[in-house]
């Protein structure tokens, strides 16, 4: 004999899953236009060549409207060399940079040579152009040694899987728009960094992330390092220039831990006139974390887990002051995310997210940086590939009210 009120119940059950799957696949389409007043226009390939690894860029906007983006490339060693894999070092990786004059819908298809080092790879193109339109650039690099130069080297040489030695960071400038670039600069090693690179020199200071022009004149810089303190795990610290990057000194250190690894690192000044520093981490989930001061840098408050994963990160200030924040996501599904905190980055838990891209074929992707290229709308760019293909540079314009 059936039972009408098993038959309810089963009826009932069946409601409510098939409720909670049409709310959930409801919820992962609308995600890409969850903060209000946020509208993505549309997604822009900046360059493309199968022959080149092309990534981790960074983006400006001058003065007279043109935006250039630099960025790392390498030869794609699986398509010039068929080699099983093309790696993040590569002793001919060097920086270039592509420009737009129609605010990020078309760009130049030949890059231009930023810089390539003499004695090794270089990585992570950091731009930052401050107020009288000097572009000064970061990065750092990889050489790659013999084995009767590698069997010399010591445990103060940093060496990683690829075999190559760790040169440190430089930076190179242009007081000209970008067209010519003078340098590189050595920075003085990050104080406590105990390193030294394969020439026995120590370690110039270095790190991928954003470096910002303090309202003071100031430029802040957020280098990464090993001290004798924490001699296995990296830890960062603030370097600052009062001299438009020619010179730096040290000034504190803002993130460390025993257990959890911090480095790439963007940093921000509030209005107020905090440092916020936001970290990359690894050993801790890929939880996105944030650091912050509030004496000019002389001193950091703990580091914070921000509540989410992400990285690394990288933030703009929006013409109304609120900070567009944009990161990496490289989890299932991968791709490029967002958060708009208030002006003074204290709401970081409940700012709510929003997804730009979901079509990364794989966790090689992000290493998002954004610029404002008119009163509402902001480019942001990053490295993509699909199906485990060409890494190559794209973007994203958003329209924000």
């Amino acid at each position: 004999m059936i039972n009408i009120k098993s038959i309810a119940i089963l009826l009932l059950i069946n409601f409510v899953s098939n409720l909670t799957i049409v709310s959930a696949v409801t919820s992962a389409e609308t995600r890409l236009d969850t903060i209000p007043g946020v509208t993505k226009i549309k997604d822009v390939v900046i360059y493309e060549d199968e022959q080149y690894f092309s990534s981790f860029p960074s983006v400006i906007k001058k003065e007279d409207g043109e935006i250039i983006v630099a960025f790392r490339r390498a030869p794609d060693r699986r398509e010039v060399f068929g080699e099983k894999v093309t790696w993040h070092v590569d002793p001919n990786s060097y920086l270039v940079s592509v420009r737009s004059r129609d605010n990020g819908l078309s760009w130049s298809k030949k890059p231009d040579l930023i810089y390539a080092h003499d004695f090794g790879g270089s990585q992570d193109p950091c731009m930052l152009q401050l107020k009288d339109g000097t572009i000064i650039c970061t990065s750092y690099g990889w050489a790659s040694v013999r084995p009767n130069g590698y069997s010399k080297l010591t445990e103060l040489n940093e060496k990683n899987r690829y075999g190559s030695v760790f040169l440190g960071g430089y930076i190179v400038r242009s007081t000209d728009g970008g067209e010519t670039w003078d340098g590189p600069i050595y920075p003085p090693k990050m104080a406590k960094d105990f390193r030294i690179n394969p020439m026995n020199k120590p370690v110039p200071a270095y790190n991928r992330g954003a470096l910002y022009e303090g309202n003071n004149g100031d430029i802040y810089w957020v280098v990464a390092g090993k001290t004798e303190e924490n001699p296995k795990n990296m830890s960062t610290h603030l370097m600052v220039s009062k001299d438009k990057g020619l010179t730096w000194e040290y000034s504190s250190e803002v993130a460390s831990d025993k257990e959890v690894v911090f480095n790439e690192t963007s940093v921000y000044e509030t209005p107020k006139g905090d440092i916020v520093a936001f970290l990359r981490t690894a050993n801790y989930d890929d939880q996105a974390c944030i650091a912050r001061s509030t004496d000019g840098g002389k001193t950091f408050q703990p580091w914070k887990s921000m509540g989410f994963q992400g990285h690394p990160l990288q933030a703009t200030r929006l013409p109304d002051n609120r900070v567009l924040l944009v990161y990496g996501y490289r989890h299932e599904p991968f791709g490029i995310r967002a958060r708009i905190l208030n002006e003074e980055c204290t709401d970081y838990e409940t700012a709510p997210e929003t997804i730009l891209r979901t079509d990364g074929g794989g966790y090689d992707i992000g290493y998002p940086w954004s610029v404002v290229i008119d009163e509402n709308k902001v480019l942001v760019v990053y490295y993509m590939n699909h199906n485990d293909g060409t890494r190559y540079i794209a973007g994203t314009i958003l329209e924000i009210d």
